[in-house]
């Protein structure tokens, strides 16, 4: 369960770290697609050299969909 948390608290962390990031640059509308659409966040993330963020990201998703996996077994 603890797992559980923590890879979503660090999802949604690294989640609003790419949507700041993607604001502060040109094109803006890309932070507000990324936050409805979650998945190009870490896409265009990546892009605009937000790498550590980026494969945070992608690396809390790996975990939480492990978690939520194990947890419903």
């Amino acid at each position: 369960m603890l797992v559980l948390a923590g890879a979503f608290g660090m999802l949604v962390t690294a989640h609003v770290a790419l949507f700041v990031a993607l604001l502060k640059r040109r094109p803006r509308w890309r932070a507000i697609v990324a936050l409805v659409v979650p998945p190009l966040a870490p896409f265009w993330g990546w892009e605009a050299r937000q790498r550590v963020a980026s494969a945070v990201w992608v690396f809390a998703l790996v975990v939480y969909g492990v978690a939520v996996t194990l947890a419903a077994i």
